[in-house]
């Protein structure tokens, strides 16, 4: 399916067309095949972890996963609805960038769907570079990372985002290049979101 097209700003316009040769670039073929022939010979059609995978990946969905766990963070700390209210504000900042400004740049097409999938999943239209469920994975860990529990958030979002490429509903290296996106986003936006540029406050 043909992801959706619209304007861009004419500053990225020689970066878009640089990217959307990405895929032609061989190093980056190779990668992607190589990850995706690594999942199929020892990850892919375990039901088991196919459950944990496409569960995974459709928890990722609108950032579902990312609020029922900034809601169990600020429960945790006893800041529920200051927690829960900015980084639910910071993820629709950082979708509305990636998903609203980003991809319109990039016209990357999704693997194709060679075999029915053993579980149903939404298939986005969108360009497939970058991955947005892994830019989102990692903005939000970074957000949330505090205390003990940090762990936890970058589980989640290694899971979250090897899920995309699990599912193949992204590239290998758009599943990276989300995170890496994702990650920088996440320590710029940190500060702001914590309400501070001095010393960082608890969400």
């Amino acid at each position: 399916m043909r992801p959706r097209t619209g304007r861009c700003p004419a500053g990225m316009r020689s970066l878009a067309a640089a990217v959307n040769r990405f895929p032609q670039n061989p190093a980056v073929g190779r990668f992607d095949r190589a990850a995706d022939k690594l999942l199929e010979r020892h990850a892919r059609g375990h039901r088991a972890l196919d459950i944990v995978m496409y569960g995974a990946s459709a928890a990722g969905d609108h950032s579902l996963a990312w609020v029922a766990l900034a809601a169990f963070e600020g429960w945790r700390r006893g800041t529920l609805a200051k927690t829960l209210g900015r980084t639910t504000a910071a993820l629709a900042v950082e979708s509305t960038l990636v998903n609203g400004i980003v991809k319109l740049a990039f016209r990357r097409t999704r693997p194709p769907a060679e075999e029915p999938r053993p579980l149903p999943l939404r298939t986005p239209r969108t360009s497939s570079f970058p991955s947005g469920h892994a830019s989102s994975a990692f903005f939000a860990a970074a957000i949330l990372r505090e205390g003990p529990t940090w762990p936890l958030y970058y589980a989640a979002a290694v899971t979250i985002a090897t899920s995309r490429a699990y599912v193949r509903i992204h590239h290998a290296s758009d599943v990276v290049a989300g995170a890496v996106v994702g990650a920088v986003l996440g320590e710029l936006a940190r500060p702001l979101v914590r309400g501070t540029t001095g010393p960082e406050q608890p969400l």
